[in-house]
């Protein structure tokens, strides 16, 4: 007969730190970080809380574990023909992975400026600022452009991401779009010229285009840094 020690032991095996932060990442998705409790990740597990605090001590150390493997994944690319192409690439799956799971975003901005020393900043900047390296920017410039990079990354995905949340399904995107562009169309022409010039411009954009165009923007300041000649 297994004893109680035994049996125990074969459920907390069962019940590994890769399925616990699996459901965690499932019930952010579906509920964001609130909705994110120890009571119902034991009923979506099935099992008692004392399995589920064997492997995570609390819920902060939970949600880390759930952003550093969103993260390791999304950065997991393709290896890519150039430094340009790879940062790209890097941009694009944080990109994504954002927008995919809209409570990464604050999870990030947390994690980059208060907790730089963590395991998911320095796997960030350690990507980027390799890339950037490779471009032959002086070493002097190596933070700064990598900053650069990785905070317009971080920023611009989750915005876009909150856009989304805000905006909803594509239909309601292009809904929203459109009444933001007639209200800019109502502004002051004297006042807010800009604004009403670049309307049009605003409904139509496409979210990754622009989120991309936006990169190569920064890359050719980068670029400015190599030495000439």
């Amino acid at each position: 007969m297994a004893t109680r020690s035994g049996r125990s032991q074969r459920r907390t095996e069962a019940l590994s730190r890769e399925r616990i932060v699996t459901a965690a990442i499932e019930l952010l998705d579906a509920a964001g970080e609130s909705g994110l409790t120890f009571r119902v990740l034991t009923e979506r597990l099935a099992t008692g809380p004392g399995a589920i605090y064997w492997h995570v001590a609390n819920k902060g150390e939970l949600v880390g574990a759930a952003t550093e493997a969103v993260i390791t994944a999304a950065l997991a690319t393709a290896p890519a023909d150039s430094p340009r192409a790879e940062i790209r690439a890097v941009a694009l799956g944080l990109f994504e992975a954002i927008e995919q799971h809209p409570w990464l975003a604050t999870q990030l901005s947390a994690q980059l400026s208060g907790n730089p020393w963590g395991a998911v900043t320095p796997r960030i900047f350690e990507c980027v600022g390799r890339q950037i390296r490779a471009l032959d920017v002086p070493e002097q410039d190596w933070f700064t452009a990598t900053s650069a990079l990785v905070h317009y990354i971080l920023g611009a995905a989750g915005q876009n991401a909150a856009n989304a949340q805000v905006a909803g399904s594509e239909s309601d995107r292009a809904e929203f779009l459109a009444n933001a562009q007639a209200e800019w169309d109502r502004l002051d022409p004297g006042e807010y010229s800009f604004l009403r010039a670049v309307a049009g411009q605003m409904r139509e954009h496409d979210d990754r285009e622009q989120f991309l165009a936006g990169i190569d923007l920064v890359l050719a300041g980068v670029h400015a840094l190599r030495p000439k000649g």
